[in-house]
């Protein structure tokens, strides 16, 4: 019999070309909803495209021509804050999609389920912050935004191993390490309601990290390579930061993330 259920790849498609960022976050959670309801079969054969679609606004730019937050406390400072964040978790909704879109194929049903669920993290996030904004009088677009972050996605669009490494890995594994302060500095400004989005986030991107150390070792043990070694290879050659200290070894830890990996890497300790 003939499976009429819409494929899975057409969906993915979709959400990465909408570009109005509400209704992109809606776009992944229901990719990720009617996935997990069965209403869509896996299918991934369908190319994803090379950037997604994005609004005009936020005005992207390069990291050094980012405007400075201004004086630590002020509300200029704060609007600057969750709109940096809520532009990180825009894109990362991205990066969720297209790796299922691009990789999905050759990993794996459970490779699929996982990262189509951090998606749906990712756009319940970026709601949570675009709802922050518009209580501070503002709105996602407001002020630039970094434009580096998709190039994470365009170095590794070959590889799934080097994506593995680089977006879970390497820059959600940073978050783990600068949210707890940036918590901290939020609640000592009587903001609870910040904190608690802030502590969410940092919960759930322990299981992203956590899902994308599990299928790089997979991936690793399937190949026979050497997981730390090779982790340590692609983000040589992949990423162009620094891999630095502090590092939340605790959070890492708990997502699989050992200090055998990165400890190496940084320039101190």
């Amino acid at each position: 019999m003939t499976d009429s259920r819409p494929p899975l790849d057409r969906a993915i498609r979709a959400a990465l070309l909408t570009a109005d960022p509400k209704a992109k976050a809606f776009a992944a959670r229901d990719v990720a909803r009617n996935w997990r309801l069965g209403r869509l079969r896996l299918e991934l054969g369908e190319a994803m495209p090379d950037r997604p679609a994005w609004p005009d606004e936020p005005q992207l730019l390069p990291p050094r021509e980012m405007p400075k937050r201004g004086k630590a406390g002020s509300e200029r400072t704060r609007i600057a804050l969750w709109h940096s964040l809520a532009h990180i978790e825009f894109v990362a909704i991205d990066l969720a999609l297209d790796i299922v879109g691009r990789f999905g194929a050759g990993m794996g049903e459970e490779f699929v389920s996982d990262f189509l669920s951090v998606a749906a993290d990712e756009a319940m996030h970026f709601a949570l912050l675009d709802r922050k904004l518009k209580t501070l009088g503002s709105y996602y677009g407001a002020l630039p935004a970094h434009a580096g972050l998709w190039q994470a996605a365009e170095s590794t669009s070959h590889d799934v191993a080097a994506r593995l490494a680089i977006v879970p890995m390497v820059l959600e594994a940073r978050g783990l390490d600068v949210t707890p302060a940036t918590l901290s500095r939020v609640r000592a400004q009587g903001d609870e309601n910040g904190a608690r989005i802030l502590e969410r986030i940092l919960d759930d991107e322990v299981r992203h990290v956590a899902y994308g150390t599990k299928h790089f070792l997979a991936f690793c043990e399937h190949n026979g390579l050497h997981p730390q070694n090779h982790w340590k290879n692609l983000v040589r050659t992949h990423f162009r930061g620094a891999i630095k200290p502090p590092f939340n070894d605790s959070a890492r830890l708990a997502a699989g993330l050992s200090r055998d990996f990165y400890e190496s890497l940084a320039p101190a300790i």
